[in-house]
């Protein structure tokens, strides 16, 4: 399916930003950086908004969940907007009782545990979504329109949460050390697994689709519990999910038009179709990391625990990598920071290109002009 003509990717505007086109694979003069969660936590400006604010209401009212996507941009200068919003997010809206506590994380009002917990919650249709996020994409487009006129080619990255993600939380009931709960039911009845997996890809696929729909010239797959599986129970009951939710936006392309001279000096112009590049990033993933780019993804996310290096020998030297600063090291004195990430940049360039990125997100408790000034480091690194 084609993009709108209004859509970023399709109207030029961030074609040829710097990280959309290191996502596409072609290694940029200056290394892209933006942060996870780099909307949000660490910064006071985010804090002052938020008081009085529960999350997820945060995430619905549009002017704020765009002016908080906007606020580290604005701050820091960093290559990309991250939209802010939640990864349970399409779960609420599709009708599922859930919250963000404060200080815990997601908590289901209900776990999901038997094969007719599995029945009761697949009864409600993903369909819905196509209007209960209407203020998913109202805040993209006001996000985007404010990227356009103040921020030149910046585009804004879409994300949800993997499909194992959302059904560890369903299964549990809210956050889990070891998810062992999903992982008992994903081989005690592989039938309700497979349903529950089913229904979460399409969930969260069309929560990823609406956000690109609406203006996001990217999109990223969060699997933040997809460390706790073997290789095995990954490929065999999690891929296949993971890879029907990317379905959603694995098919949005829009066309670009390059001038080309032939031996005999004459000007050829030629459109081709480019697709919205794709991120897969997960944690404690280092022997994930293949089967999460077999699923469909253009670039793999990488935590701190594997080195950049190793991870694109692991990928056979054909993807491009986003990662891996240590966010524990942000709060070392710069010289410890500034070696790490030097190391980090280093190391990916063995990898056709490379976004630079955390392991995993912004600690709260991060010095904002930290952030800033590793932005201007590494917009400024040369080897």
């Amino acid at each position: 399916m084609k993009l709108s003509s209004q859509h970023p990717l399709a109207s030029g505007r961030t074609t040829d930003s710097r990280l959309v086109r290191t996502y596409q694979g072609v290694r940029q003069e200056v290394t892209p950086v933006w942060f996870m969660r780099q909307a949000g936590r660490s910064l006071p400006e985010y804090r002052d908004l938020r008081i009085g604010t529960a999350m997820l209401d945060a995430c619905l009212k549009p002017e704020m969940a765009s002016e908080i996507t906007l606020q580290p941009i604005r701050r820091h200068g960093v290559d990309a907007g991250i939209f802010f919003s939640d990864i349970v997010v399409p779960l609420k809206q599709v009708g599922v009782d859930v919250d963000i506590v404060p200080g815990k994380g997601p908590v289901l009002g209900k776990a999901v545990r038997t094969a007719a917990d599995v029945d009761e919650l697949i009864s409600l249709d993903p369909a819905i979504l196509d209007e209960t996020l209407a203020p998913v994409r109202e805040a993209v487009a006001m996000t985007v329109a404010e990227l356009g006129e103040n921020h030149g080619d910046t585009p804004l990255i879409g994300f949800a949460g993997a499909p194992f993600t959302l059904a560890a939380y369903l299964v549990e009931g809210g956050p889990s050390k070891d998810h062992i709960r999903a992982r008992t039911l994903m081989h005690a009845d592989p039938e309700s697994w497979a349903k529950l997996m089913a229904w979460s890809a399409e969930v969260t696929g069309r929560f990823l689709r609406a956000q690109v729909l609406a203006g996001a010239s990217a999109a990223q797959l969060f699997d933040s519990w997809a460390g706790a599986l073997s290789l095995d129970d990954y490929v065999r009951h999690v891929a296949p999910a993971s890879s029907k939710a990317l379905e959603h936006v694995r098919d949005l392309n829009y066309d670009v038009t390059t001038s080309e001279v032939d031996a005999e000096g004459a000007a050829h112009e030629t459109t081709h179709a480019r697709n919205v590049p794709i991120v897969h990033f997960g944690v404690g993933t280092g022997e994930l990391l293949k089967a999460m780019h077999d699923i469909g993804a253009d670039v793999v996310g990488v935590d701190y625990r594997v080195p950049l290096d190793e991870a694109s020998r692991r990928l056979g030297g054909v993807v491009t990598l986003q990662g891996n600063v240590d966010p524990a090291i942000l709060s070392a004195p710069w010289p410890v920071l500034e070696a790490h990430v030097v190391d980090v940049l280093e190391r990916g360039k063995v990898a056709p290109a490379h976004v630079l990125n955390l392991g995993h997100g912004v600690p709260p408790e991060t010095d904002p002009t930290v952030l800033t000034r590793l932005v201007e480091f590494v917009h400024d690194y040369r080897s």
